[in-house]
């Protein structure tokens, strides 16, 4: 991977269907919901959804949309930050886009002056689990929608 030309690239009509062809590896589908359901409830959150292209030159290499304080119980008592998608494309894993990723959203969540940087990650085989603790991520000790909790201190 260079650093050189990777970039986020806001979701327009002009790169809408390169976003909708990031596909991750068939074992991995059941772990990660499609470009095309992010770019609707990203859709219907408006301003809390926050959709990129990730792109290295002028290749399209994965999708990524984070979560600008999503009421997260639904009752406006705890408002939460984060990764919501990462979707890296089959061919594209393993080459640091992904951490460009993670790292990326952290930048924009600073920006925001957010402290605490969740995600959430489908447990089992082909999971992302091993990614995120990588990078620093710990189970928060809650589940959502079956899937772990994880949350990064960015203070």
């Amino acid at each position: 991977m260079t650093t050189t030309g990777l970039r986020l690239e806001e979701i327009t009509a002009g790169n809408l269907d390169a976003a909708l062809g990031i596909q991750v590896r068939p074992d991995q589908e059941h772990a990660v919901a499609p470009v095309v359901k992010s770019l609707a409830e990203a859709y219907a959150h408006g301003a809390i959804a926050w959709p990129r292209l990730i792109v290295d030159g002028d290749r399209p290499v994965g999708f990524l949309m984070a979560s600008l304080g999503i009421d997260w119980y639904g009752d406006g008592s705890e408002f939460r930050s984060g990764l919501w998608r990462l979707n890296i494309a089959a061919g594209e894993q393993g080459k640091g886009y992904g951490r460009f990723a993670v790292e990326s959203v952290a930048a924009e969540l600073r920006r925001h002056g957010t402290e605490k940087y969740y995600v959430t990650w489908h447990p089992g085989p082909n999971g992302p689990e091993g990614f995120y603790l990588g990078l620093g991520f710990r189970p928060a000790g809650e589940n959502s929608g079956g899937q772990t909790v994880g949350l990064l201190e960015l203070a």
